[in-house]
């Protein structure tokens, strides 16, 4: 018998539960990749074909209706069902899904990647990970390409297109050599200060790049580059020869940190260099099989992505865990867990 046409598609029925869920169609939004905009007229597009109001909405945010606590409870029930029925059709698949091609930011690549791919090699030993670097703007495009099944970047948003989950959050840091005369300053260094100074930094596409370009925007940006390099490894090398501050990802310096080869220089509360770090797939559509398992172990595995050190005043820089933005009854920005439907050089 054909469904009647007061049945919301699938899409809608997540959305509703995100709301649910978060309190909020903002947040929701963020968490499933789509605008607010977009987030509220599907969530009137479904009120209108079911006939009935769906959410209270107030400035503090949006909480189901009675008839919506119904409609949101009938949902979790198809949701539910769909992802039996999607994780049924990947068993099915798995056979032939057994190749995985990734592409990463370099400091996933280098910091996560491996004990993420450790993690699906005890899981499922017989997938052949095929694995390239390329800056955050480069994973992009490879993805957008369909050269790859999965990609993760760095940055402050999804590129467009593209859809994605936050598996990790990192944290930029200025280091320099303890000759420099910042490895001596006591007092945390200010948005002006970092701005109007020349630094050695990562090419532009970089996710670092951009973090760093965004955050020094309020103060007329980021002054010429001393010099730009294309790696991690070759801005550790140059700060500890004393070219100039270098600014890179926290996971990239914890040894150099702990044994003083490079002195982290304090940060203004102005400054606000964390990032999270995304896996991402095109838009529209849902990873499957060994991208989807993936994907579901670097969630569980992101809680041992923490440093714990603390970089600046009043603020714990400590890096770990994100949030998802992608699809799934959990997941988005700003949540911290796995998504339970979820199926680089930068």
């Amino acid at each position: 018998m054909a469904l009647s046409p007061h049945v919301p598609e699938l899409g809608a029925l997540e959305l509703l539960l995100a709301v649910a869920r978060l309190g909020s169609v903002g947040r929701a939004a963020a968490e499933l990749g789509v605008s607010q905009p977009t987030a509220s007229a599907r969530i009137k597009g479904m009120e209108r074909q079911i006939g009935v109001p769906l959410l209270d909405r107030s400035p503090r945010g949006s909480r189901p209706t009675e008839a919506g606590r119904l409609v949101v409870e009938w949902a979790r029930q198809v949701v539910e069902a769909a992802q039996a029925l999607d994780a049924g059709i990947d068993a099915l698949r798995g056979r032939r899904d057994a190749k995985l091609r990734v592409v990463a930011s370099l400091t996933v690549a280098e910091y996560l990647m491996p004990g993420w791919l450790l993690a699906l090699a005890e899981a499922s030993p017989g997938t052949a990970v095929t694995l390239r670097t390329a800056n955050s703007a480069e994973v992009a495009g490879h993805v957008l390409a369909g050269d790859a099944d999965l990609g993760f970047v760095e940055g402050p948003t999804t590129p467009p297109g593209l859809a994605g989950a936050v598996v990790a959050a990192d944290r930029l840091v200025v280091v320099v050599a303890p000759g420099h005369r910042w490895a001596r300053r006591r007092t945390p260094l200010t948005g002006p200060e970092l701005a109007g100074t020349p630094l050695v930094l990562r090419e532009p596409g970089s996710g670092t790049r951009e973090v760093l370009e965004m955050a020094l925007t309020p103060y007329g940006g980021a002054t010429q580059p001393r010099m730009e390099l294309a790696s991690s490894t070759a801005l550790k090398a140059a700060a500890m020869t004393g070219a100039g501050p270098v600014c890179l990802s926290e996971l990239a310096v914890v040894e150099e940190l702990a044994t003083r080869r490079l002195v982290e220089v304090p940060l203004a509360e102005e400054l606000d260099l964390r990032r999270p770090l995304r896996a991402v797939w095109p838009a529209g559509q849902r990873p499957g099989g060994p991208a989807r398992e993936l994907l579901g172990l670097t969630r569980q595995t992101g809680r041992g992505a923490r440093t714990g050190r603390t970089g600046r005043t009043g603020r714990s820089g400590r890096t770990g865990q994100g949030s998802s933005e992608g699809p799934g009854k959990d997941s988005g920005r700003g949540s911290g867990r796995a998504p339970e439907r979820a199926p680089g050089k930068s």
